[in-house]
Formats: structure tokens, C-alpha cells, sequence
């Protein structure tokens, strides 16, 4: 038997009663661990370069360094580590950075445990979770933006409504009913069409662009 690796996860929250919340609730799941935490964005910059965690949590209104800026450079120097925003904020504009700067997922800190474990684990597999509030913001975007056309084909929408949903690419393939390597294809296209760098800011550009139905 294959023993799973548990989802290594860096807290990152200028309050440090959050951040003994945050470990506590990490310890109560096996398939979760602790990475490491940080009391704001650059000292979480440090920590990813020395020891990159798989998804951190991220909060956003911090000293120093804010979240979204933190996640801008992390992302940049490593795509593969997934970032989680928890905050108490749901503000449009702080949502559209978040996302923006590269985001997996948007959550409040009045998530459940488990919602919370959730999102962890869906952004580890790559799949955005965004809080009712979120959402709502990202909507609202929508109606100040023009309309912008990226001419994605019929396949590529049913694609990226997909994406939005959460759907990991082999969840894509199934639905309709194509191979893995053809929906890698319709996503890189997506992206290319789109000027988007990654999955998440996809996603926030199809909000954005009215380009899914709500």
C-alpha cells in the first residue's frame, strides 16, 4: 500500500492567535501538515523560496508586505505552489487582486473547518473554491468591464465553464467525453486566447468578461 504524502501548508496571518487557530485546525487532519507560518507577505516570500509549501493560506490586509502583492511573487517564482486567500475582507477590489495575482481560491475566515479543509484540498488538485462573497464581487466586475472578445470556439467554452466550476482537467475529459491530452490542448489554448497565465486567472477573466453563465 502506497503510503499519501499529507498537503504541506504555510499559514500566513499578521495575528498570531489566527495563526495558532490555523495550526490547531491542520493538526486535526491526517492528511494535512504544517509547513511553516509567516506574520505578513514578505516574510512569506522568504519562507516559500527556502521551503516551498504545497498551498499556504494566505491572509491579505497584513503590514510589510500585503497578501496579493505576496502572491504576485510567489506565483512568479514558483507556479506550482497553490495559494488559498483567507480573509475577512470581501471587498470587490480586493478580490479582483487577489485573483489577479494568482489566487487559487477565496475564502472568509467564517469558513467551517471542513469548507476550509475543502478549499486545501482542491487547490492542491489544481481546483479554485471561491466564498458566496467572492463570487458576488467578481460579478459586479463584470458590469463595469466591456465586453471583450477572445474568440474562443464553441469546445473552448464548454471548456472554460468547466474550469470555472471547479473541474479538474480528467473531470473535463469525462464530461465531454475527450481525452486528456485534447482538453490540455483547449486549455493551453484558453490561456493563450485569454493572456492568462494560469487556471485561476482564467477563471477570473471569464467572470470578468461575462464569458460563463452565472
Amino acid at each position: 500500500m502506497v503510503e499519501t504524502k499529507p498537503i504541506r501548508v504555510l499559514i500566513v496571518d499578521d495575528h498570531a492567535m489566527v495563526r495558532s487557530g490555523l495550526k490547531q485546525f491542520l493538526d486535526s487532519y491526517d492528511d494535512l501538515a504544517l509547513a511553516g507560518e509567516a506574520r505578513d507577505g514578505a516574510e512569506a516570500v522568504e519562507v516559500c523560496r527556502v521551503n516551498p509549501p504545497d498551498v499556504i493560506l494566505m491572509d491579505l490586509v497584513m503590514p510589510v508586505m500585503d497578501g496579493s502583492e505576496a502572491t504576485r511573487q510567489i506565483i512568479k517564482h514558483d507556479p506550482d505552489i497553490k495559494i488559498v486567500v483567507l480573509t475577512s475582507f470581501h471587498e470587490q477590489n480586493l478580490v479582483e487582486e487577489a485573483m489577479k495575482a494568482g489566487a487559487m481560491s477565496y475564502l472568509l475566515k467564517n469558513v467551517s473547518a471542513e469548507e476550509l479543509a475543502h478549499a486545501v484540498r482542491s487547490a492542491y488538485a489544481g481546483r479554485s473554491i471561491l466564498a458566496p462573497e467572492a463570487t458576488a464581487a467578481l460579478i459586479q466586475a463584470t458590469r463595469k468591464l466591456p465586453h471583450s472578445e477572445f474568440k474562443l470556439t464553441e469546445r473552448e467554452h464548454e471548456v472554460l465553464e468547466l474550469m470555472v466550476q471547479g473541474n479538474s482537467n480528467s473531470e473535463i475529459g469525462a464530461k465531454l467525453n475527450i481525452s486528456m491530452a485534447t482538453v490540455k490542448f483547449h486549455v493551453s489554448s484558453i490561456f493563450s486566447k485569454m493572456g492568462a497565465k494560469n487556471r485561476s486567472e482564467a477563471v477570473t477573466l471569464a467572470w470578468q468578461h461575462n464569458l460563463v453563465h452565472k
